[in-house]
């Protein structure tokens, strides 16, 4: 693999996050020092690493946010006996957008998690190549960097699934949404198959609304309630509160209401699985 054709092994700083910035840019400087301490120019090490000069001076100017094969990499070349690979601790923490680790903090922490669903599947439950597809339907288009950033982003929010002990997690899914071919017919079925897989889990409790259903109070929109250690929750709808996450203990029982009323309404949690296979069947 040339330099000039090489994969970028990194990703674009936002600028709005701030502690991001900071760490980057530490990171980055620490770089160009040991770089400068052994003697090498930016073109020799950018040889070595395998990678363009463009990308050795952005990732040195902070600009630029470092994959690990990358801290590898010129650990080994500047012979740093596993300093710069360390650098990764704290690169990982702010390599996703600052949304998404907001996001995922309060996932990590929460006790309880409850969504209802009805445009697509729930990030939580999306395998890589869903995720990929979905991202890359988006107008405007991202970039192919972009994607890949997002989709592992979204992949890493599913280590919730690993906690121990778990939280309690219950997804509510429009029938449509489970029935989408998104990716093709191989793509649907690798998602389905990971719905009955992660539906299987004890922590988790999985539930289809069927097409043919009445009205239920999740047609607005999207529902999600996540409650926490200390008896605090929060809690967001797009039919609600024009959307905003609230906290408000009197808005949450309004959204816990309505969710609840959804899960009663939908298919129970065996029968929603079986649903699934039969549509696995179908393929």
């Amino acid at each position: 693999m040339s330099v000039e054709t090489a994969e970028e092994p990194g990703w674009e700083v936002d600028p709005d996050d701030e502690w991001g910035v900071a760490v980057i840019a530490t990171v980055g400087r620490q770089l160009r020092l040991r770089r400068e301490a052994v003697g090498m120019r930016v073109p020799e090490f950018a040889t070595a690493v395998g990678y363009g000069e463009d990308l050795v001076y952005k990732i040195e100017g902070g600009k630029r946010i470092p994959r690990q094969e990358y801290l590898d990499k010129a650990d080994e070349v500047l012979g740093a006996g596993g300093l710069v690979s360390a650098s990764w601790e704290d690169v990982k923490k702010v390599r996703y957008p600052r949304r998404v680790r907001e996001l995922a903090k309060m996932e990590a922490q929460a006790v309880e998690i409850g969504v209802y669903e009805c445009n697509s599947v729930h990030g939580l439950l999306q395998t890589a190549d869903h995720a990929r597809t979905l991202f890359e339907a988006a107008q405007p288009p991202y970039s192919q960097d972009d994607v890949e950033r997002m989709v592992a982003a979204r992949l890493a929010r599913q280590s919730v699934f690993d906690r121990d002990p778990a939280p309690s997690i219950h997804f509510a899914l429009e029938e449509a949404v489970v029935r989408r071919k998104v990716g093709g017919t191989m793509g649907w079925r690798q998602q389905l198959e990971h719905l009955l897989e992660v539906g299987a889990l004890r922590s988790v409790t999985l539930q289809v609304m069927p097409t043919d259903s009445d009205a239920h109070p999740g047609l607005d929109g999207k529902i999600e309630l996540l409650k926490f250690p200390d008896g605090t929750a929060v809690g967001r709808s797009d039919g609600a509160f024009n959307g905003r996450p609230i906290t408000d203990p009197k808005q949450l029982r309004i959204l816990e209401l309505r969710y609840g009323t959804i899960r009663a309404q939908a298919l129970p949690p065996r029968e929603s699985l079986a649903f699934i296979e039969h549509l696995l069947g179908e393929t």
